[in-house]
């Protein structure tokens, strides 16, 4: 009998997690759970799973560094779940290193044929991106993601954290750095930006889609 397929799952809200879980736990072998970005990519590198099936918009490290850093040290698949449609969310994914993308809302009836779409060495776009968006994926380019190709993985990174409200201490802690240097890469992210705020590196932030607002509904589809 052939091995099951070993699946890593991370979500910043435990229901969709569930969710998706039960969706798999029929054909799959669900090996993890995860809820930041941090814990998927050591979660990922303890468990080699197959498949790792991820949402965009995650804490402490952004689903499109994590597949970054994720491609570097696994061979793992990588599909996003996301709520995002907006086609320039799924080209930047795939220029991550992402080999599949679909959407939450599209989780029940797409996410098995994803999973073993990637395993044969086949990328999956869900047809639910062209529908919402009219533009071709090979010339998806909007404003709200072209910005972050500005900044450094480290300032994004760091961008980030000071977002979710954590102290210049506490990112160094985070991030295994001196409070110093955090503080030199934030002095760098407001000159690149032209921002002026820690407020002003929220409101960037929100509209780029590293983080939800914090009135941000669960999702329901899975």
């Amino acid at each position: 009998m052939m091995n099951r397929i070993r699946i890593l799952l991370a979500d910043d809200h435990p229901m969709v997690l569930e969710g998706v879980k039960k969706i798999l736990d029929e054909e799959f072998d669900v090996v993890g759970k995860v809820e930041d970005g941090r814990a998927l990519v050591a979660a990922a590198q303890e468990l080699t799973p197959d498949v790792i099936v991820t949402d965009m918009t995650m804490p402490l490290l952004h689903g499109l560094e994590a597949c970054r850093q994720l491609k570097r040290l696994v061979g793992s698949k990588v599909i996003f779940l996301t709520m995002h449609a907006d086609v320039a969310y799924a080209k930047e994914a795939f220029q991550a290193g992402a080999s599949g993308y679909l959407l939450k809302r599209s989780a029940a009836s797409e996410l098995v044929e994803a999973i073993h779409t990637v395993i044969q060495g086949r990328t999956y776009l869900t047809p639910l991106v062209f529908l919402d968006d009219q533009i071709p994926l090979e010339f998806g380019s909007r404003n709200q993601v072209s910005m972050l190709k500005h900044l450094t993985p480290r300032q994004r990174e760091v961008l980030q954290l000071i977002v979710e409200g954590k102290s210049m201490k506490e990112i160094a802690v985070i991030l295994d750095l001196s409070v110093k240097t955090v503080d030199f890469h934030k002095t760098k992210l407001l000159e690149t930006l032209h921002l002026q705020s820690n407020a002003d590196l929220t409101k960037f932030a929100l509209s780029h889609g590293l983080v939800e607002p914090a009135s941000s509904p669960i999702e329901s589809s899975c």
